[in-house]
Order: C-alpha cells, then sequence, then structure tokens
C-alpha cells in the first residue's frame, strides 16, 4: 500500500515581491530533501503545496520529519478522487466507520475554477451526507472533527489527518550567521529562531578541554546533532578557551572575568565567521536574565565585535525560552550537566554595570591578536548532515575536521 501527502507551504512565501520564485524553490528543495531515504516521490506540485506519494510503512517517519521542516505551513496525509462530488461521498464512507465525533464541519478549497459547483456548495453537499451517516452536527467554529477538500484539475484531495509544520522561511533564503552555543537552554534556541526566518547558522562552542573534562564538548555534538534536524546539513565549531581564560584571570579584576570571557568569546566567533561567510552574529542572551546580561554589560561586550550581535531571546522570559527548548527537542539535552567556560573561575559578586575604560586597560595587557589565533589553531571542526545529504563542503581553515551522517535520530 501507498501513502499519498499533501504538504502546504509557509504562507509568507506568498507575500515575497519578484524574488517569490527563488524562496519557492527553496523551500521545496527543502522538503524535498527532508523526504529522502523515505521512498517518497513527488507527484504534483502547485505555487504553495507539493504532493508526494511513498510506502505506507514510511509515513510515520515522513511524518516526524515534516513536523521539523521549516517553510511548512502544515502537511496532511490525502486520499485522491475523481474531481466530482459523487466520488468525494464515496471516499468519506471509507473512512466515517472509522471516526468518532460529536461535531464536524466540511472546509472546501477550489483550485479548479472549472468545477462546476462553488467551494460552500461542496461543503453543503458533503456536509449532509456526513451528517447523515454520523448523526453529528454542523459546526462552523470549535468543530471536534475538520473535513478539508480539495479540488483540483481532474482530481480531488481528501485529508484523512493534518499535522502543523514549523513554518518559517527555508534555510539560506536570508543569508548566514554564526551562532555561539553554550551549554544552556538559551543559545540553541536562539539559533533554531534565526534558522526559522531562513539564515543559515553555523555554531561556535567555547569549552574548558583540557582544563576540565571534554564533557561539555559531547553535550554541544548532540546539541548539534538535534538542530541539523532543521537546516539538515550543519558546522560546529568547538574552540577550547581555557588558555584565553587563564590570561584574563592573571590580569582582570574578579568581577570583570566574564565579561571579558564574553567579549574574546565575540571576537573568536566573529574571526570564524568570517571564515564561514557569515555577516551576523547570534547570542542567547535575554535582558536582565543573569548578572552579564544587564544593558550596561551587553553594551561593553558589543564593542568587541564589528559585525552586527542578533539577540532574538532579548525580550523572552525563563519559562518561555523553556516552552521553546522543549518544542525543538533541545531541553533535555541543555540541561545536561557540564562545565561552562563561563561560568568556570566566575566570582561570586560579578560587575552589573562594567566600564568600557576598565575594560580596554585590561585588554591594553592581554596579547590579544595571539590569543585568537591559539584559540582557532586548536579547535576541532565537526560537520553533520541529516537526513542523508552530504556534510557542507570545507572551509579554508586547517582544523582538524569530522564528518558526522547521515543521522537518524
Amino acid at each position: 500500500m501507498e501513502t499519498l501527502v499533501l504538504v502546504n507551504l509557509f504562507h509568507e512565501l506568498a507575500l515575497k515581491g519578484q524574488n517569490r520564485p527563488l524562496f519557492f524553490k527553496r523551500a521545496k528543495d527543502h522538503v524535498q530533501r527532508a523526504l529522502k531515504g523515505t521512498g517518497a516521490r513527488l507527484e504534483a506540485k502547485w505555487p504553495m503545496a507539493l504532493l508526494f506519494r511513498l510506502p505506507a510503512p514510511a509515513w510515520p517517519e515522513a511524518r516526524a520529519r515534516l513536523k521539523d521542516t521549516l517553510g511548512v505551513e502544515s502537511f496532511a496525509r490525502v486520499l485522491r478522487t475523481a474531481a466530482d462530488l459523487e466520488a468525494l461521498k464515496s471516499a468519506l464512507a471509507q473512512i466515517l466507520p472509522e471516526e468518532r465525533f460529536q461535531s464536524f464541519r466540511i472546509t472546501a478549497q477550489r483550485s479548479d475554477k472549472g468545477f462546476p459547483f462553488p467551494s460552500p456548495e461542496v461543503e453543503q453537499v458533503l456536509g449532509a451526507f456526513v451528517k447523515e451517516r454520523t448523526g453529528a452536527q454542523v459546526r462552523l467554529k470549535g468543530a471536534e472533527r475538520e473535513f478539508r477538500v480539495r479540488i483540483l484539475p481532474q482530481a480531488a484531495l481528501l485529508e484523512l489527518e493534518r499535522h502543523p509544520g514549523p513554518g518559517g522561511l527555508p534555510p539560506g533564503v536570508s543569508g548566514k550567521v554564526v551562532a555561539l552555543l553554550s551549554g544552556g537552554v538559551d543559545s540553541p534556541v536562539a539559533a533554531y529562531r534565526l534558522m526559522r526566518r531562513g539564515a543559515e547558522v553555523a555554531l561556535v562552542h567555547f569549552h574548558p578541554f583540557p582544563l576540565l573534562s571534554g564533557q561539555s564538548r559531547e553535550k554541544a555534538k548532540a546539541i548539534a546533532e538535534r538542530l541539523v534536524r532543521f537546516q539538515h546539513r550543519i558546522t560546529l565549531h568547538l574552540v577550547p578557551f581555557s588558555e584565553v581564560q587563564r590570561q584574563i584571570i592573571l590580569e582582570a579584576p574578579k568581577a570583570y572575568r566574564v565579561v571579558l570571557y564574553r567579549r574574546y568569546m565575540l571576537r573568536i566567533a566573529e574571526a570564524i565567521a568570517k571564515e564561514e561567510g557569515a555577516l551576523a552574529l547570534v547570542t542567547g542572551d535575554s535582558l536582565g536574565q543573569v548578572a552579564s546580561q544587564t544593558l550596561e554589560n551587553l553594551h561593553v561586550v558589543n564593542q568587541a565585535a564589528t559585525l552586527p550581535v542578533f539577540r532574538p531571546l532579548i525580550g523572552f522570559h525563563k519559562e518561555e525560552i523553556k516552552a521553546e527548548a522543549l518544542r525543538i527537542g533541545t531541553y533535555p539535552l541543555s540541561i545536561l550537566p557540564d562545565e561552562e567556560c563561563c561560568t568556570l573561575f566566575a566570582p561570586k559578586h560579578p560587575v552589573t554595570q562594567a566600564q568600557l575604560p576598565v575594560v580596554l586597560e585590561v585588554e591594553s595587557r592581554l596579547s590579544t591578536d595571539e590569543l585568537i589565533a591559539l584559540a582557532l589553531k586548536d579547535r576541532e571542526v565537526v560537520r553533520y548532515a541529516w537526513p542523508g545529504q552530504k556534510p557542507l563542503p570545507e572551509a579554508q581553515e586547517k582544523a582538524p575536521i569530522m564528518e558526522h551522517g547521515p543521522l537518524h535520530g
């Protein structure tokens, strides 16, 4: 047996101007990559929808993948019939014995304007049929069950089950960014939010190995493996930060350590962004959430970067961020124990209103260029691909590279 799956693209794509064909092509290519390896075959396509045929046993896997496919507004398992009302009644008669509901509605969309009945009449005729067969009441708002029908040239589609997609834009249509990935809950959500806006995201994680264990690196890899489901290919830069921290500890007042850590992280991430061809940095900062994220401290940290620094979570509170992390599947990974760079040797009372002259005076005693070069030289670069995609081509740096993929978890 085979299953037909209708994929509806995110309606925002229809609002684009002359570059609309590019957005549609990227979205359709992204959906087809998401279904690679499931046996799915493209049956038909329209400006805002795709129809696939796949083996029935592959439906659960296809459903799981489409729920994570950016650019998808919704998708449904459908029955295809002839484009006439009697054929649609016959299809409904097949599925109604398996359904249990007290109220329902019919929603019809007539894409074929040559069809002799307008959408309201299709809804009335099919609604009367369902009511007669089940005894359920028609309810236009808050119906327990909705039957969606799409009338196409020479065919009609009846939805059996519908699922929401994540929406958003397909990867790469909005350029490239580098996201700083800590071991916490916030930064994976920030990276995802940029992915959802069509940006291709590369990840940078700063770890304290060999000063401490490699637990932080393994956690970052696990989070990257989860995030790759949304983008299909992703690069993770694992940067040793212990020597930079050691030099800062020797020169800086205790209260300023974390602010200085973060300034050097931005500098190193910016160097990686230039290699990656990225035009902005991304962090998971939320205003006032911790001492390093006061407005004064964020201002001082920002002065270390020349690229824009995006903070998509700046106005979110912790529970909102947690809810998003649970939804995208990164929360269980983010709460695993590890050793974060910013908490290593962190002062008991960090500065909350950092002064830029103090920071600059400390940095004047540090060999900034040498520290950045050292961190970049000793990093590890891991490239992930999912599902069944080839990893991204190698960048120009000479860091050791590991390729992970395809992933199916």
